[in-house]
């Protein structure tokens, strides 16, 4: 269309122009004419966002040729390659600031190479060998996982929150041979060291000294270390479909999942920066944790790719974040719902707008905090996220919609083939046709997210637990044959194109921007002397992001409620946002007809003492126990008195 009226208008301009300065001066106004008439036309043809949507598809173009170039080229182009081409373009460039320090990327650069030296030299490491980190927010973090990159060797990112089995099985699963710490984290590998022992585990602790027999200080060994470049030939047969990195997530289990992320994944997470509009001369922000993809991938790895400087915290602060901000001049910075709604909370200041960030990258946030978020603080580009880290599919909201995770585009459908299907709440499985296939969720409808399976867009697994990967594989969807990556997430389309995330099915639910896994739970409430059985879920409560824990129970027979021990057994081997915060005392349990425990009903009765006749209790931090769950207090928790 556009160019059938260029040629019209050239045509007509050669016409009825006879004097050079004439034409010329009538040849530009057309242009310009032309230009306003086509792009009202276009976006009266195509809506509002056209723009928009043009913008992000040439970037995401120009990323998929770069991907295919890294693909293709021998050996592979990683981005530890990346990382060290910038280390030489802008040596001097600062990489990271933390706690009033900074550290440069040729800096970054040396200090990694020194960690694989050290590693290679006291742990024999070679490339392939799994590493497991278990560390806090740190630089050290990052150089630790770029110096494995240079020796070859896969990272584990273990949730430095986790203790005792659980920690145990996050180890066991990846394979590792090979745990680092901190001295901050010491008493928790202590809790599990006879096990590693037993198993031939080396663990090393970054500090010059440790008394524990078994594990060994590396800080002296780091030091010592020659921080010249080391030799490709160490990782000469990493490839893009080779294991750069183990991601936990948590599933139905009851216990986390590896999430297997290759070199593919890491390049592909990584251009969620460049896909938005962030450049190298931006400062990221993170104040998530490094064991989260968000924050890792996201994040750092992103950063990696723009080649920009990030600022790190250990963990998130709403009363320091702006001072941040303001002090290192952030332009990006990242959040989870729960993120924006703490920032809302803090008390109004005249500098609140007083910052540069221009985008906001993150995911979960409610749409009243979100409106909330912007008139507080700014016009901030909020770019909302969804997906998964072990998923072949997901949404970036580029435009500025508020309250939706992504749009929908034509070359975002072929590249990531995708779909919404029916989905039955009750017997939680999709629905199906008389054929045996499922059936399309339509237009404006919420239905179950599933991407094909495909060269593209493929789907790992999970290390070491082949049956939760072949449970997130979906048979015989649109047609006999084909194969679909079952998000467990439900979706829904607008005419607009636009997606919004509606719920999450299954046994997992999520809190404090975290996955929690129902069945580890259920696990750890029966270690309690008086739970017999435990059916455990989340709730929503009004002004919160996602859903809390709630634990309905039985007692054994002759057994009072006790208190004391429950609230002593989910602090001591649950992390803060996995520990149920309400318990509901039943006589028995509801279950389907193949055992499992009905939850819809539950869920849907939430925790309200005045339509509940069972016993309920609420986990008081203060007061160290569960305590009966009054009408009074349960108002004080909706009107947000009472903080969870």
């Amino acid at each position: 269309i556009c160019a059938v009226l260029l040629f019209l208008s050239k045509l007509s301009i050669r016409r009825y122009c006879h004097d050079t300065r004439g034409s010329m001066y009538m040849w530009l106004t057309a242009l310009a004419g032309l230009a306003i008439l086509s792009l009202s036309f276009l976006k009266t043809y195509f809506g509002p966002y056209f723009a928009q949507d043009c913008a992000f598809i040439w970037r995401s173009l120009k990323l998929g040729i770069r991907l295919t170039k890294y693909k293709k080229s021998k050996p592979f182009y990683s981005l530890l390659d990346h990382f060290l081409d910038g280390a030489k373009r802008h040596p001097d460039k600062v990489f990271v600031h933390f706690e009033g320090h900074q550290y440069s990327y040729a800096e970054v650069d040396k200090q990694s190479s020194k960690v694989a030296r050290a590693l290679q030299a006291e742990a024999k490491l070679k490339e392939g060998d799994t590493v497991a980190l278990f560390l806090p927010n740190e630089p050290v973090y990052m150089w630790t996982f770029l110096g494995l990159a240079k020796l070859g060797c896969p990272a584990a990112l273990l949730n430095f929150n986790i203790r005792s089995k659980s920690l145990l099985h996050c180890f066991s699963c990846c394979g590792a041979k090979v745990l680092i710490t901190s001295p901050e984290l010491q008493d928790a590998v202590e809790e599990v060291l006879p096990t590693l022992t037993e198993q031939g585990i080396s663990v090393y602790i970054l500090s010059d000294s440790c008394r524990v027999p078994g594990i060994e200080p590396l800080a002296g060994k780091i030091s010592n270390a020659s921080d010249e470049p080391l030799s490709k030939e160490l990782r000469a047969n990493v490839t893009v479909r080779s294991t750069a990195l183990y991601i936990y997530t948590s599933g139905t289990t009851g216990l986390p999942k590896a999430a297997v992320v290759t070199h593919e994944r890491v390049w592909a997470a990584c251009f969620i920066q460049a896909a938005v509009g962030v450049t190298a001369d931006d400062i990221f922000y993170i104040n998530l944790p490094l064991y989260h993809s968000a924050g890792f991938l996201i994040g750092m790895a992103g950063g990696i790719e723009r080649g920009m400087t990030m600022v790190l915290r250990r963990k998130f602060s709403a009363s320091q974040f702006w001072n941040d901000c303001r002090k290192y001049n952030v332009t990006v910075m990242q959040y989870i719902g729960e993120t924006l709604r703490y920032l809302c909370n803090t008390p109004k200041r005249d500098e609140d707008r007083q910052h540069r960030v221009r985008f906001a990258i993150g995911n979960g946030a409610r749409t009243d905090i979100w409106t909330e978020f912007l008139n507080r603080f700014g016009d901030i580009h909020v770019r909302e996220l969804y997906g998964a880290t072990e998923g072949n599919i997901g949404f970036i909201n580029y435009t500025n919609k508020v309250g939706v995770v992504g749009r929908i585009n034509y070359l975002h459908k072929f590249f990531f083939p995708h779909t919404l299907i029916k989905f039955d709440i009750e017997k939680e499985e999709p629905v199906r046709n008389s054929d045996g296939l499922c059936i399309e969720a339509s237009r404006g409808e919420t239905g179950l997210l599933v991407g094909k399976i495909t060269k593209r867009s493929p789907f790992v697994g999970y290390a070491a637990n082949k049956t939760q990967t072949d449970k997130k594989r979906l048979h015989d969807v649109l047609k006999k044959g084909d194969l679909y990556f079952n998000t467990g997430d439900l979706l829904q389309i607008d005419s607009e194109n636009f997606v919004y995330f509606m719920d999450r099915v299954g046994d997992t639910f999520r809190w404090k921007g975290e996955n929690v896994a129902t069945s580890e739970v259920g696990d750890i409430l029966t270690t309690a002397n008086s739970i017999l059985e435990a059916n455990v879920y989340g709730v929503k409560v009004e002004g919160h992001e996602g859903r809390i824990g709630m634990a309905a129970v039985t007692l054994k027979e002759g057994e009072d409620f006790d208190c004391a021990d429950a609230y002593k057994q989910v602090v001591t081997y649950l992390p803060a946002y996995a520990r149920p915060r309400f318990i509901r005392l039943q006589p028995c349990l509801e279950v389907t007809g193949t055992f499992k425990m009905k939850k819809v009903k539950l869920v849907e009765e939430g925790f309200n003492p005045v339509n509940i006749s069972d016993r309920l209790y609420f986990l008081d931090t203060e007061k160290k126990t569960y305590i009966p769950l009054t009408e009074e207090m349960y108002n004080a928790i909706m009107s947000l008195e009472i903080k969870l």
